[in-house]
């Protein structure tokens, strides 16, 4: 992908887009679970800015902080926003990041749907992870609850069906949890742990037009930890095999 490329989707990732209290609600969320994963560390690696949320979460669980992003316009956003975040933020395309550094995690948060090869990336980022380093990737989950509605409801031919929303965002592709399993293990990793990541089990329009719908979006996130089939996101943790 090209850095106009890159650009060309940022608007998604600007404050106030249409998918903000989702993406809000979600890239709080799975970062704290990161965390209770591995508690503190050296070194992590980030793949991506995105939305701007998780660097300060991730940053104040280790000593040092790297992060690549591809795209100037988002890491210029990102640098207006946050002057005093203490990492540090590297330009580059992933597939041409290199470097020396061994890193005790490495994140891929909601990175592996918008690159063309994802498979050879994960492989290409095993040499950066020290021994006993753990990978985490998140992704969107094609068998969600709500994409089966989408296709029982007519909205959505098939679940792996790249939608508007897709498109806005740069997807080029959804996972269920058996592809993502054989994404890593068929490129040197062994999968440790699997959860989900907020069981939607309604369109956003109905769920806003119901009774404490803060409390409700909370309690999807808690509730989905356990059923990684079924909800909106799939968080794995990962190890070299």
């Amino acid at each position: 992908m090209t850095s106009e490329n890159l650009d060309a989707v940022s608007s998604e990732y600007l404050p106030n887009a249409a998918t903000a209290i989702e993406n809000d609600l979600i890239l709080n969320w799975y970062p704290d679970r990161i965390i209770k994963r591995f508690g503190s560390c050296e070194k992590l690696l980030e793949l991506g800015i995105g939305h701007g949320y998780t660097p300060s979460i991730f940053n104040a669980a280790c000593k040092r902080h790297v992060i690549i992003e591809g795209s100037q316009l988002v890491i210029d956003l990102f640098k207006d926003k946050s002057p005093d975040f203490s990492g540090e933020v590297v330009f580059s395309y992933f597939e041409n990041f290199d470097t020396e550094e061994r890193f005790d995690v490495i994140v891929m948060g909601f990175v592996l749907e918008h690159v063309e090869a994802p498979g050879p990336l994960v492989e290409q980022f095993k040499k950066f992870l020290k021994p006993g380093g753990k990978l985490y990737v998140a992704v969107p989950n094609a068998k969600s609850m709500n994409r089966r509605l989408g296709v029982e409801l007519g909205k959505i031919d098939d679940i792996y069906e790249l939608n508007d929303n897709d498109r806005s965002l740069g997807h080029r592709r959804q996972y269920s949890l058996d592809t993502l399993r054989s994404e890593l293990t068929d490129h040197g990793y062994t999968v440790s742990h699997e959860e989900g990541i907020y069981l939607k089990p309604l369109p956003l329009g109905v769920l806003k037009a119901l009774p404490d719908f803060q409390e409700n979006l909370e309690a999807m996130l808690r509730v989905g930890i356990d059923f990684p089939e079924l909800c909106v996101a799939m968080l794995v943790e990962a190890e070299a095999a």
